[in-house]
């Protein structure tokens, strides 16, 4: 049993190498930029029925968070039959990959939109630029999967990121279109990187 055991853990280790030197090609740049429509309805939503974002964060976090889970889900979906048709028999070594390197950023946003609330309202006005900067985290950390040029994704974040703080540090104020623009833009953004990396394959696919 103790040989049987190390020849699993040989193989998982060998199957994890494998994965980890492959480009993943589970991300579809349809879906990417279905996202990007999803924060600009978003945005445009609490313009016309939130009136004062700043007074009522709860709603306007809740909104987004709303929006960023409709948008996990469906690059969940598509990642999951992507990857089965292009990875086969290494597909869930390369889903966890894939996720590996967001989830340290989406925890880290999880909780600095918990402890601002509770411990720090009144700087609930930088999570937007925040929440853009950790994005671009996650986005240089998947480099390694995926075509180079997805890191020009992560510098719009990063950038984005910090004007949107910059812009915030004024008035101290939410404003649903300093996440809805940028995160539309960036999600545009790299579903044109994807695409242009990898779009004909996926046409013939």
């Amino acid at each position: 049993m103790r040989d049987l055991d190390k020849a699993l853990a040989d193989i998982l280790a060998i199957r994890s190498q494998i994965a980890a030197g492959t480009a993943f090609r589970g991300y579809g740049s349809a879906t990417v930029a279905a996202t990007s429509g999803i924060a600009l309805i978003t945005a445009l939503a609490q313009h016309l029925w939130l009136d004062d974002p700043t007074s009522h964060p709860i709603v306007f976090l809740a909104g987004w968070a709303a929006a960023a889970l409709l948008s996990a889900v469906l690059i969940w979906t598509e990642m999951q039959a992507r990857s089965q048709r292009h990875h086969s028999g290494l597909a869930d070594a390369m889903v966890r990959q894939a996720i590996e390197q967001f989830v340290p950023a989406a925890i880290a946003g999880v909780l600095l939109a918990i402890l601002q609330w509770k411990f720090a309202p009144e700087t609930l006005w930088m999570l937007p630029g925040l929440w853009q900067v950790l994005v671009s985290l996650g986005v240089f950390a998947s480099v390694r999967l995926l075509p180079r040029t997805i890191a020009l994704g992560g510098a719009w974040y990063f950038l984005s990121g910090f004007t949107v703080l910059l812009i915030a540090s004024q008035s101290h104020a939410l404003s649903p279109w300093t996440m809805g623009l940028p995160f539309a833009i960036g999600q545009l953004l790299l579903a044109a990187l994807l695409y242009f990396a990898s779009g004909e394959n996926d046409a013939e696919d």
